[in-house]
């Protein structure tokens, strides 16, 4: 028997909310999945301090969507992303993709300690999916982070984060960021509709970068992980030559060409002079969710014995699942979740703190 998207919101109907309500009529549920018997969805909350007080509401939705025949598994997330913006006061309106301002030497973000830049020498690889996966991780750690989708051409962190609203702006310059599973984020396809393309010549992709870290009111930030696009282009130039940043990380696949990439990324963090943290593998195996087969689809250990031959740090591999890929379109990394998947992110993160103390 499977469980239906009616029987879940019917159940979710009797969660009532300690101000009045529900979770159904207060619409507060948000990326609802249900594959083969799990369930997923988050729980969205207004501010911060709303989903601090949903603590036991997330229990009680937990336990009545795993009473109803039909589910195998439940993962709920509590998120908050902030007020909508509204009005005037709506980031939408904001001028972004100005020329770049000229800086003296490299300047650093009010509030951040740490700027991380993610990269990877070809798109495909799965770099995003780590980025927002690992930003979640550390923020279960404790650590005070951000996320920056600095891919202007193909932003993808909104759909992965759950985050639909609109950032704010006080003043028509000021960027408010929203809050997703304990990240601050943002990213220029908030700002834009889902399918409206950016046609920008590197000037513009350049200044719209430099916009995004000093006009978004980050706050006090342990980390501020950067979503990178892939390759080695305007914005791997402006981010590294204008910007304090702190380390890069590399994501790549074991296989050779994907290797071949990887390396250009390397020699040009190199060039810019911003120190290597470490090399991720990513798609490192495929298990089979039927039998439990294990296949290196890609190779195997490629990216381990890449980071031993450039004496950088291996900051751990993970595999081609389908339960982070469903996990991902549902807005609700799994790094959120009590998957086995997220301990391995969550090595990582603690490999990465490491890797940072180090600096």
């Amino acid at each position: 028997m499977t469980v239906s998207r009616d029987a879940i919101l019917d159940a979710l109907k009797h969660v009532t909310l300690p101000d009045g309500g529900d979770l159904v009529s207060r619409n507060l549920i948000r990326a609802l999945t249900i594959e083969e018997g799990a369930v997923r969805f988050v729980i969205d909350a207004d501010t911060p301090e709303h989903a601090r007080a949903l603590g036991e509401v997330r229990g009680a939705a937990e336990s009545a969507i795993r009473a109803l025949d039909g589910v195998t598994q439940v993962s709920v997330a509590l998120t908050a992303h902030g007020p909508a913006a509204k009005g005037k006061g709506a980031a939408a309106g904001l001028k972004l993709g100005r020329h770049p301002t000229e800086t003296s030497g490299k300047q650093g973000v009010p509030g951040v300690q740490h700027i991380i830049a993610i990269g990877s020498g070809k798109g495909g690889v799965g770099k995003s999916t780590v980025a927002s996966n690992l930003a979640v991780s550390l923020a279960r750690l404790g650590v005070r982070v951000g996320l920056l989708d600095a891919d202007i051409y193909g932003p993808s962190q909104p759909r992965m984060m759950g985050v639909e609203r609109k950032p704010g702006s006080p003043d028509g310059k000021t960027i408010i960021p929203l809050q997703a599973h304990g990240v601050t984020m943002i990213s220029i396809g908030l700002l834009l509709k889902e399918d409206e393309a950016v046609i920008w010549r590197g000037p513009m992709l350049m200044g719209a970068l430099q916009q995004l870290l000093t006009q978004v009111e980050w706050g006090a930030l342990d980390v501020l992980l950067v979503d990178m696009p892939p390759g080695t282009g305007d914005i791997q130039l402006t981010l590294c030559s204008k910007f304090d940043v702190r380390g890069a990380i590399v994501v790549s696949t074991p296989q050779d060409v994907a290797l071949l990439d990887a390396r250009k990324a390397l020699r040009a963090f190199q060039t810019l002079k911003t120190p290597v943290l470490g090399l991720i593998e990513n798609m490192s195996t495929f298990i089979c969710p039927k039998c439990g087969h294990e296949e290196h689809i890609f190779g195997e250990g490629g990216v381990q014995r890449e980071a031993e031959k450039q004496g950088l740090s291996f900051l751990g591999e993970l595999p081609l699942s389908v339960e982070v890929r469903l996990a991902s379109d549902s807005g609700m990394p799994v790094a959120a979740t009590d998957s086995p998947v997220a301990r391995a992110y969550e090595r990582m993160a603690t490999r990465v703190i490491e890797a940072i103390g180090k600096r």
